[in-house]
């Protein structure tokens, strides 16, 4: 196992449908805009790079809530999520590089794929039953957004199979797909960073994976023990070699994990706060979130499924300082890391050291939990990971 020679990235995650001190309750915080401001801000004081800015049925709008968390800070760069069944491409695009523009090159693409099949209903995306053809659809998508930014072909092309299910180039300037149409180039606005604003692209499915490699920045994947992390970016370094055999094209995205944490002066104390966090959940909530969460057609939610029904007879430990309780009551990236400073740090650094860099977190409440991880494993992840280096 050789060390990851990246700089590691951490950022925070931004509770636009309220925030507390429990999971699967009424949110004791409302996420009025102060309250987001205040939590941006801490995390731009407490030394994370970015936020995260989720996308939903339950969410306010991630583009409306990036424009205002970026004009007050200054350095922090706002990981909006799109979903490209809402959204046309050349519209994203153009979003994306007026934020980039207005907030000095802050600006960073999270394109999500689907959520639960009810959301996706709910929201009007015509594939909320079609798994595969949403990261089909995805390719297409980050495709055209490319060639919007760049005004021509470029880099976004050359980093495209040309696969007729997926589209084709028309022109150096145009592109033909079974989703989207581009006809550019697109001129204004400019976006700031070169060649355009990072993508993000997340998802478990081998699909998914063949999409991050052609097209996405970073590969984004939720939280799961070190080992499954690591088969995960086995398999992704297998689907390059494919990618580069069959289209010559050889890119490498930096591989990033979406995970909760928690830290306190003990250990014993930091397990009791984490069962705390689910408390206050009734047994209705309990049996609803379970009946949601078996229907999703998402592999990355069917392994967080298959994580917590693993270790229900484990209290939910999947390992040292790993709990997937959590996943009880919260879809998406729920698996907790539960510890001192010090032990948060020793799980954090094995995923760096696998391949992971960038760490996408979240703690509750988001506003107290930035600054108590800023404050005590920031320092010491990055002194011993520089040792380590």
């Amino acid at each position: 196992m050789s060390l990851h020679t990246e700089e590691i990235r951490f950022g925070w995650f931004l509770p636009t449908s309220g925030d507390g001190r429990y999971v699967g309750t009424a949110p004791e915080r409302e996420p009025s805009l102060d309250y987001l401001i205040e939590v941006a801000q801490m995390a731009e004081r407490s030394g994370f790079e970015f936020v995260l800015i989720p996308t939903g049925g339950s969410c306010l709008d991630s583009w409306v809530v990036g424009s205002a968390v970026m004009s007050h800070t200054t350095r922090l760069n706002a990981l909006v999520a799109v979903r490209p069944g809402l959204i046309a491409p050349v519209l994203a695009a153009r979003m994306a590089a007026s934020l980039d523009q207005l907030s000095g090159g802050r600006a960073m693409i999270n394109v999500v794929t689907g959520s639960s099949v009810q959301d996706l209903e709910q929201l009007g995306d015509p594939l909320a039953h079609a798994h595969d053809d949403r990261y089909e659809r995805a390719m297409e998508y980050m495709q055209v957004m490319k060639l919007a930014w760049t005004g021509s072909a470029g880099s976004a092309l050359s980093e495209f199979s040309g696969e007729a299910e997926h589209g084709s180039a028309a022109a150096a300037d145009s592109f033909e797909g079974k989703y989207y149409q581009f006809r550019g180039p697109v001129h204004t606005p400019i976006a700031v960073q070169r060649p355009h604003p990072p993508l993000y692209l997340g998802g478990s499915s081998l699909i998914a994976k063949q999409a991050a490699v052609q097209h996405a920045d970073t590969f984004l994947m939720w939280g799961e023990p070190h080992e499954w992390i690591a088969e995960q970016i086995a398999e992704m370094e297998d689907v390059r070699k494919e990618v580069l055999r069959t289209t010559g094209i050889d890119r490498k995205p930096r591989y990033g994990l979406r995970a909760q944490v928690l830290i306190r002066d003990t250990e014993e104390e930091a397990w009791a706060a984490a069962w705390s966090l689910i408390s206050h959940a009734s047994p209705d909530t309990l049996r609803q979130a379970q009946q949601s969460f078996s229907k999703t057609d998402a592999a990355n939610q069917s392994r967080q499924n298959e994580l917590r029904e693993q270790s229900a007879a484990n209290d939910f430990v999947l390992g040292p300082n790993l709990w997937s309780g959590l996943s009880l009551v919260r879809s998406g990236g729920a698996m907790l890391i539960v510890g001192t400073a010090q032990q948060v740090t020793d799980v954090l650094i094995r995923y760096a050291e696998i391949g992971v860099s960038t760490f996408i977190l979240s703690g509750y409440p988001h506003l107290e939990e930035a600054d108590n991880f800023g404050q005590q494993v920031l320092p010491l992840f990055r002194e011993q990971w520089s040792q380590r280096r």
